[in-house]
């Protein structure tokens, strides 16, 4: 039962991984390549989309490396496993504290509502996106590395 704990988190936090790395090297570049209104909408668009299923994701990823972390306590590996852990706190942390802040206002902006310096906001957001997900592939990989 415990292993399969292990392969699920690690799996979940690989999925994470993927999808956050997606948006920062690929689906950002797309979007910042079309025009002004079309970018700004794609933008709060996915803003509402992912904004709606990261919370789950983030949270549900944090609690199961714990249980993996208190299930594993004597274990080979579970120190990799806490730290994973902390750094998905961090993850959580920043997204609440830094992320989320500008998510919540790019997804309520249309053309005719943005601000003067909406693409200044979308690329701080980009900058701690970048930071979070090396924060979230260190986790990614201290998970890979208990498990072998």
């Amino acid at each position: 039962m415990l292993n399969a704990l292990e392969v699920f988190t690690t799996v979940a936090v690989g999925l994470l991984v993927g999808v956050e790395f997606s948006v920062a090297v690929i689906l950002s570049r797309i979007l910042n390549a079309l025009p002004d209104d079309s970018a700004q909408l794609g933008h709060a668009h996915g803003g509402r989309m992912l904004g709606a299923l990261m919370p789950f994701w983030y949270i549900g990823s944090l609690v199961l490396s714990a249980v993996w972390a208190v299930a594993r306590w004597h274990d080979h590996g579970a120190g990799l496993v806490v730290v994973a852990s902390g750094l998905l706190i961090l993850s959580v942390i920043m997204s609440i504290l830094l992320l989320v802040p500008i998510n919540n206002q790019n997804k309520t902006w249309t053309p005719e509502n943005r601000p003067a310096d909406w693409k200044q906001q979308l690329d701080r957001w980009n900058r701690y996106h970048y930071v979070r997900v090396a924060v979230i592939i260190a986790a990614f990989t201290l998970l890979v590395t208990a498990l072998v």
